[in-house]
């Protein structure tokens, strides 16, 4: 009997904890989840402002630039203004993104989705060049070995559970569909949520 073939090993850029030689981070803003959500914030100027900084928990944090940034295979629009802020305390920067937004890939995590985890190819499907298609499955084939170690980490008990389930040799695919099952995530904001989640628990590693 055959045995059970194993994921291939993840991209380098997937299974090492990215570097950055910024002071400061990104912070992922896990309940703006559309355009107009994210509209809305900008509008107030404490919309988007972090309660303290997340290096070295000073107070309050000024409002550093406002950046646009490209957003390819989008229909609704092709930028999105985000807002960065400053540590006045230790002068870290601090971008912030909003859930929908998926960080490193200048696509919405919707567009990103569509393409490769379905639904199938309609006349309103994104159009996403196929080599960057490819790539992206190729990631969601491979090894999910770190992200499942980050939540098998965590002190929650859920997510615990489904690190335990998939397992090590489980793919990132995997990992998605068994997190997306069991928290109730639809169809559509699978691959944002896992991505945030695990941005949130470890933020120098990547789901893609």
């Amino acid at each position: 009997m055959s045995q059970p073939r194993l994921p291939p090993p993840a991209p380098t850029c997937l299974c090492r904890r990215y570097s950055s030689s910024q002071k400061g981070g990104t912070l992922i803003v896990e309940d703006v989840d559309g355009f107009e959500a994210h509209a809305r914030r900008l509008c107030d100027p404490d919309g988007y402002r972090p309660q303290q900084c997340p290096g070295c928990f000073w107070f309050r944090l000024h409002v550093h630039d406002y950046r646009d940034r490209t957003l390819r295979a989008e229909a609704e629009r092709a930028s999105v203004r985000v807002v960065r802020h400053l540590c006045p305390n230790c002068g870290a920067v601090w971008l912030i993104l909003p859930l929908f937004i998926a960080r490193l890939l200048r696509r919405t995590w919707r567009v990103v989705e569509a393409c490769v985890l379905g639904p199938g190819p309609s006349n309103n499907a994104p159009t996403v060049p196929k080599r960057t298609a490819r790539r992206w499955a190729e990631r969601l084939r491979a090894a999910a070995s770190l992200p499942v170690q980050v939540l098998a980490q965590s002190a929650n008990e859920a997510l615990v559970a489904v690190a335990t389930a998939v397992g090590l040799d489980a793919t990132r695919e995997q990992l998605v569909l068994a997190y997306a099952a069991a928290f109730g995530i639809p169809a559509g904001e699978r691959l944002a949520a896992l991505a945030a989640l695990l941005h949130r628990l470890a933020p120098r590693v990547r789901l893609m």
